[in-house]
């Protein structure tokens, strides 16, 4: 592989990690970014810049020849980075491309796949083998929190050896056929990117490539899959499925985790986790199931999951102030939304949510899905404030808009809101807010919904 790389779009949550695994085994690498040339989400870039990985503007100028140009999912071809690349005739890889390649090329490795759930088995499955001693190199899609430092904030990745390999992988842009895993994980599928048939038709290519194929028997549309892979290479886990052959038992959802007993072949092992949800104890079974396929005995990965502290914008709580908790996470489809819901409303306090649609495709998509799982999962007095979907640039169909979702929730005897602008919704949010409310931040692609949560936690505090 070319030893000098430039990313376009280096950094998005699936190209940051790989820019660093890259740089970190000793490749030259460079790149550029909307959000960089726009002035947006600047520690993400200084951290970029520490590691040695030179940045330039998205015109074009940062091309050299011998350069291999790899881009993300939201660079179009007339980028000038593109048109550059083309005119120096330089080696152009998709990001997946680029990742297919180490994964494949690895001795042993695990592909994650699924709706839901993907970066959180993955970091599940990178700390199980770094607690263990195998020292893997992890490509995640969100930061890991036990691996994340001062001097490493952006924890996507963890370095270690190539030869051990894994990865979340994503199915969005049809790319998943491109994997050959020893393990490959299915965690669930739902409506999200692709229509129902592609997306089971892709899945099943997917786990048909692989050596071992780990799949949740408690969702349906997984099961139905699992008769179609050879039952010495299928490997099923699940809370509800007699059939399982990683069986959990005996769970109990707790505020600030979850404990249950895992059995597999008369073996029998507690676990206790450190993040809350039902949703979090099937992303551990799929965890315990896929390194046990590479060789780690179960009960060393149910201990070690006892420390595993999760991943950022998973339900992540940024603060409290005035007796207000701020929460950021990253759900973004109905599958998500549905388990974030769960979760939070498991709890006492009102839910006072703002949720910013990733896209105007998306809600022309899955608009009636979104608009059911907020009526769904919201409390009678709950507030839902919809700011005007993420836009990073393009065309795009605009039939469907924030408005509308909320005029649809509202149709259903819940509130819900639109205010166009984010930061008017931050006013409301902080004029809203009284003493055991939490504050619920949702949304994807877009990285400055941290941020906006932290903020919030600040004028919360000043305003006492």
């Amino acid at each position: 592989m070319n030893d000098s790389t430039f990313f376009c779009g280096i950094g998005g949550s699936g190209m940051l990690p790989l820019a660093c695994i890259l740089r970190a085994w000793g490749g030259r690498v460079a790149g550029s970014d909307r959000a960089l040339d726009a002035g947006r989400v600047a520690p993400k870039f200084a951290y970029l810049r520490s590691l040695g990985i030179s940045l330039f503007p998205q015109d074009g100028s940062g091309l050299q020849p011998g350069m291999t140009l790899v881009t993300s999912a939201a660079v179009e071809d007339t980028v000038p980075d593109v048109v550059r690349a083309r005119e120096l005739g330089l080696a152009h890889l998709t990001r997946p491309q680029f990742l297919a390649r180490l994964l494949n090329g690895a001795q042993r490795s695990v592909a994650v796949g699924g709706t839901s759930g993907k970066s959180t088995v993955t970091g599940m499955i990178g700390w199980i083998l770094h607690a263990c001693h195998r020292q893997p190199t992890v490509m995640n899609g969100a930061v890991m929190k036990n691996f994340a430092t001062s001097s490493a904030p952006f924890a996507s990745a963890l370095v270690g050896d190539p030869e051990l390999f894994i990865s979340e992988v994503d199915e969005s842009d049809g790319s998943i056929g491109l994997y050959t895993p020893e393990v490959a994980v299915l965690t669930n599928i739902s409506l999200d990117h692709k229509e129902m048939a592609e997306l089971r038709a892709m899945f099943a290519g997917f786990l048909s490539t692989a050596r071992k194929a780990v799949l949740n028997l408690d969702d349906p549309e997984t099961r139905a899959l699992a008769d179609l892979v050879r039952s010495d290479k299928c490997v099923g886990y699940g809370f509800d499925s007699p059939g399982a052959g990683l069986m959990g038992k005996q769970l109990e959802l707790l505020a600030d985790g979850a404990t249950f007993a895992v059995e597999a072949e008369g073996e029998r092992h507690e676990v206790r986790l450190a993040i809350p949800g039902r949703h979090n104890a099937s992303n551990a079974l799929a965890a315990l199931a896929a390194t046990r396929a590479l060789g780690v005995p179960l009960a060393d990965g149910a201990a070690a999951l006892a420390r595993f502290e999760g991943l950022t914008r998973r339900l992540e709580r940024v603060g409290s102030a005035a007796g207000v908790t701020v929460i950021d996470d990253f759900a973004h489809n109905p599958d998500k939304i549905d388990a974030t819901l769960a979760t939070m409303r498991a709890q006492p306090g009102r839910l006072l949510i703002l949720f910013q649609p990733h896209g105007w495709g998306p809600l022309a998509k899955m608009g009636n899905e979104l608009a059911h799982s907020f009526v769904r999962g919201m409390a009678s007095d709950d507030r839902l404030y919809l700011p005007d979907p993420v836009y990073h640039g393009g065309t795009v169909e605009r039939a469907r808009g924030s408005d509308w979702l909320a005029e649809a929730v509202r149709a259903k005897d819940r509130h819900a809101e639109h205010i166009p602008e984010r930061a008017a919704i931050g006013d409301a949010l902080v004029a809203e807010a009284r003493d055991g409310d939490r504050i619920l931040i949702m949304g994807a692609r877009d990285d400055s919904l941290s941020e906006f949560a932290a903020e919030l936690v600040e004028r919360l505090g000043a305003r006492n």
